[in-house]
């Protein structure tokens, strides 16, 4: 397995050194309706640097823009595919899904894919979609923190609806259990080994009190603390998120390492020191699971290669490509 995932991150690195070789269509399928790296080599060749440069100075102005910015990408693709669904604000019979639960008073950083999106218009109008340059900030935000990289398949088109629904019924809440939230993963077609690699993103970021409140002092609706939250750790969170009030106190998702993308966090979760409910129980409530994470946590460079195998696999969840969607000009907004 390891070998495999060796083998398929190198060979994305040899892609990046040699794109006439290895980016083109034919090398994924070819045909209307696949993802390519290659897509925008012709149309928009300085597509992935703009990303790129944007990104890096809002992470240098910000530094948990990175996690913000992986967020979107992550709580876009689990609603209606990677189709930039997320990005449309509420107008005539769209009804945003910033305004979901997961993402009410907690998504973050449409102002930076704004700016990045306004860049390309002005490289390459009509070009690049907004899909794409949430899937490639991504990709660079794990990079700009130290974590890995690895070639973007390109090519998705911006859908022209949103699903409100969907993003309060298709993204793991922070409370749900281990069944739900695998559960939430295998309708997406993902499956535990990505659910464990890809919850290893919250090695960077912060979250918010209302969000792990429950672990600290009613876990099971009988005015208990979580019992699996090591001691010291609830004691220093509860001085930052009261019984009541506080709710956008933050603390950080990896409590050693919060703006280093490393194993941090799967040795934090052996410890019994996740932070939300959704982390620890990769540990206490699924021996699968629970191997994974001591493997990640015993070794960075498989959990970076499982990691970015991931991340492709999660980006290319129902693109919409061909004639399909349409490639917008403002990514809050559908063309007129």
């Amino acid at each position: 397995m390891a070998t495999t995932r060796t083998f398929l991150v190198l060979f994305s690195l040899a892609c990046s050194l040699t794109l006439c070789i290895c980016d083109d269509e034919s090398n994924y399928g070819g045909g209307e309706g696949n993802l390519f790296p290659g897509f925008y080599r012709s149309s928009c060749p300085k597509a992935e640097e703009i990303v790129r440069s944007v990104v890096a100075q809002a992470v240098a102005k910000e530094a948990r823009m990175a996690a913000s910015l992986m967020r979107l990408h992550f709580h876009d693709c689990f609603v209606q595919g990677c189709d930039g669904s997320l990005l449309l604000d509420s107008s005539g019979s769209i009804g945003s899904e910033k305004g979901s639960n997961p993402n009410s008073n907690s998504a973050r950083g449409f102002d930076v894919v704004d700016q990045i999106k306004a860049a390309l218009e002005n490289e390459c109008p009509g070009t690049v979609s907004c899909a794409d340059l949430l899937t490639l900030a991504a990709r660079d935000s794990s990079v700009l923190t130290g974590g890995p990289s690895w070639m973007v398949p390109l090519g998705r088109r911006d859908s022209r609806s949103a699903s409100l629904s969907g993003s309060n019924n298709n993204i793991p809440a922070p409370n749900n259990t281990f069944s739900t939230i695998l559960s939430r993963f295998n309708n997406q077609g993902l499956d535990l080994t990505d659910l464990v690699a890809l919850s290893g993103s919250h090695t960077i970021g912060f979250s918010r009190c209302t969000s792990f409140r429950q672990r600290l002092y009613n876990q099971s609706g009988n005015g208990s603390p979580d019992i699996t939250l090591e001691q010291s750790y609830a004691t220093n969170l509860r001085q930052r998120c009261p019984p009541s009030g506080g709710d956008q106190n933050l603390s950080e998702l990896d409590i050693n390492s919060a703006g280093k993308f490393d194993n941090s966090y799967f040795k934090n979760l052996i410890e019994n020191m996740g932070l939300l409910n959704s982390d620890q129980v990769l540990f206490s409530s699924n021996e699968e699971s629970s191997e994974l994470v001591k493997t990640y946590a015993e070794d960075q460079e498989e959990f970076f290669e499982q990691f970015a195998e991931s991340m492709i696999k999660m980006g290319n969840l129902s693109p919409l490509t061909g004639s399909s969607g349409e490639i917008r000009k403002n990514c809050r907004k559908i063309n007129s």
